[in-house]
């Protein structure tokens, strides 16, 4: 895999566009990019960003954003490798992170809302490496989520890649796409 060049006179939006996941990273080591005091505008450089945050060091901060990269890309599996591990014998259980509207309109089958009552319930009794993937519509708030488990203590947890819409185009063209 080719590793995306980005500078400190890299644009934020070309931070994101090479490393989707780099407001997250900058966001858990720096916190840089979270709320409207640490935010920062698609234009700006990230060296003007980090400069206003009193972060000097931008080539630990790109390193920092590439390996938070890798680890996003593993923690991610295809439709594909879904369906297959769906039909093993220690099956993961399915989260489904989006709003009810949206699960209301597609579903995989087997998938639970995740509520406030289930976080609860998974945070005080779930075994820690129960099998977990979590899906929303495009992977993004999917990924955040798995990011968050991990971050939880959990010790199995994929994000489904490409979301319910690849899912849709990729393994069951009966659930709708939107």
């Amino acid at each position: 895999m080719t590793t995306a060049q980005i500078s400190a006179e890299s644009t934020m939006r070309e931070v994101l566009e090479a490393y989707p996941g780099a407001q997250r990273a900058m966001m858990r080591r720096y916190h840089i990019g979270g709320c409207s005091n640490c935010g920062f505008s698609p234009d700006e450089t990230l060296a003007g960003v980090l400069g206003r945050h009193n972060v000097l060091n931008t080539d630990e901060v790109i390193e920092h954003i590439r390996n938070s990269h890798e680890q996003d890309q593993q923690i991610q599996l295809s439709p594909k490798e879904l369906a297959d591990a769906l039909k093993g014998e220690n099956a993961p259980k399915l989260l489904d992170v989006r709003t009810p509207d949206e699960f209301e309109i597609a579903r995989l089958e087997g998938a639970q809302l995740m509520t406030q009552e289930l976080m609860q319930e998974m945070m005080s009794s779930w075994d820690k490496s129960t099998p977990l993937v979590t899906c929303c519509h495009h992977g993004v708030r999917s990924l955040e989520a798995a990011s968050y488990l991990i971050g939880h203590g959990f010790t199995n947890v994929r994000s489904l890649q490409g979301g319910i819409d690849a899912w849709s185009q990729e393994i069951d063209s009966s659930i709708p796409r939107y």
